[in-house]
């Protein structure tokens, strides 16, 4: 195996631009890496969830069964993405049958978007299913190991919002 290639296999980085950390180089590229698989992996979760759910409302399904109902603002925000583009999501995720919309009990004027019972139930089995695959795929690591990965992570993800 020649060196160039040799090195980009083993994470070492001879060509790496000067003054740049080789940690760096190696979260950037791993968490590329893992950010690819991640979308190619919500992409095939949604279809499992319902055929015609677009990918990215797969992180919408996480957030109301992790929290409970939602306000189409809060979700937006914590998707990270614009009004009219939660709006148009949560209009086709209706029209599924995954979520509904119900008044606001402390405000009137605003709606809570819930899970449907059948949504709720088609996306846990989904959820249960990629829980059981990150079971299978990291057998071999101590809990502990695992514990601080989603440690990590947590901290990665707390970090980036702020």
């Amino acid at each position: 195996m020649g060196a160039a290639k040799k090195g980009v296999k083993d994470g070492a980085y001879g060509d790496a631009e000067p003054g740049v950390d080789r940690e760096f180089l190696s979260l950037e590229r791993e968490l590329s890496l893992l950010m690819r698989r991640a979308r190619a992996s919500s992409g095939e979760m949604a279809r499992q969830v319902h055929p015609d759910l677009e990918p990215a409302a797969y992180g919408l399904l996480v957030c109301l069964d992790d929290s409970g109902p939602q306000r189409a603002t809060d979700l937006a925000a914590y998707i990270g993405v614009g009004k009219a583009t939660m709006s148009r999501q949560l209009r086709a995720m209706e029209e599924l049958g995954l979520v509904s919309r119900e008044p606001d009990p402390a405000d009137g004027r605003a709606w809570l978007i819930r899970l449907t019972p059948d949504g709720r139930a088609r996306f846990r089995t989904v959820r249960a299913a990629r829980r059981a695959r990150y079971v299978r795929q990291l057998q071999g690591w101590d809990r502990s190991e695992v514990a601080e990965l989603a440690r990590l992570l947590g901290q990665l993800n707390a970090s980036a919002e702020s």
